[in-house]
């Protein structure tokens, strides 16, 4: 997922898919902890994606 793709939407649909990646990030933090994660990169890739998803929230409430 990229910025543009992100920029053009809601603030509600912003904050449902803020929401929805924050337990996706939950789940995936706890699989690491009992040793059934595989793939550690996806930790990595959930931060980032939250991390634009809030980066668009905030442009779109400043605007």
């Amino acid at each position: 997922m990229k910025y543009i793709d992100l920029k053009d939407k809601s603030i509600a649909d912003l904050t449902a898919m803020l929401k929805e990646k924050k337990l996706e990030l939950f789940t995936l933090k706890a699989k690491q902890k009992t040793m059934q994660l595989t793939n550690t990169s996806e930790l990595r890739v959930a931060k980032k994606e939250i991390a634009r998803i809030q980066t668009a929230l905030t442009a779109a409430r400043s605007k």
